[in-house]
């Protein structure tokens, strides 16, 4: 088992505010486990007992709509912290985290980082900070699935994963996903995804190689995202 001070995880996360104490406590008691493709690691309804560092991977957070379609809210990958609102809140989670791929994460029970969420402040603040983006992105996703007409969702899905994942060698996506989760991000029909998939590549948009999406017109994705 890897140690926390040692981890260059925790340089993306809240954690590189704790002091090599306070990262050792951690180390001593946190546990860690891979989850596979497709298992989730947490479930909408649950009550989380500590938060999960993402070592490795990447994972997808849904919100079940009443009409029981999953809407995916966000992505978390390696150097994110997963469960911040169980250090300060005793609710049920109100999302599922599902892995879109092979992960490695490790959990730390919720009374070792409370305490030091108590001790650190330059801690909590980052914290409270996370928890504060969390709602900003949320309201933003709100205002966008509400006002924007869905090709305009679809290509601020594309521009938002090129820069959060970036693109590899031949500019596809880093990031692979399935014409399903596309269509559960932007709010539409699997059906209807796939078309508007095959829309954007016969327009020049986007080429595509199987599930990989490659952006190839960044100026019109843009101002398709701006509804222009």
């Amino acid at each position: 088992m890897s140690k926390c001070e040692q981890c260059i995880v925790r340089k993306f996360s809240s954690l590189r505010s704790l002091n090599k104490s306070e990262l050792i406590g951690i180390s001593d008691c946190k546990t860690s486990e891979r989850v596979k493709k497709g298992a989730y690691i947490f479930k909408e309804g649950d009550h989380l007992n500590g938060v999960y560092c993402i070592k490795s991977g990447i994972c997808k957070l849904t919100k079940l709509s009443s009409n029981g379609k999953s809407q995916i809210v966000k992505f978390i990958k390696r150097g994110d912290l997963l469960g911040q609102r169980s250090i300060v809140s005793d609710d049920a989670v109100s999302l599922s985290a599902k892995a879109i791929e092979d992960m490695e994460v490790c959990f730390i029970p919720k009374a070792e980082i409370l305490t030091v969420f108590k001790e650190n402040s330059s801690f909590s603040a980052d914290i409270v900070n996370d928890i504060c983006y969390d709602l900003k992105l949320a309201n933003n996703h709100i205002v966008q699935m509400a006002q924007k007409p869905v090709k305009a969702r679809f290509a601020s899905a594309l521009l938002s994963l090129n820069d959060e994942f970036g693109t590899g060698e031949e500019g596809f996506l880093k990031i692979t996903l399935s014409r399903e989760e596309f269509a559960n991000i932007v709010g539409t029909a699997t059906e209807s995804m796939i078309r508007m998939i095959s829309d954007f590549s016969k327009k020049g948009l986007i080429i595509t190689d199987g599930k990989k999406i490659k952006i190839n017109d960044k100026v019109k994705i843009e101002q398709l995202s701006n509804n222009l």
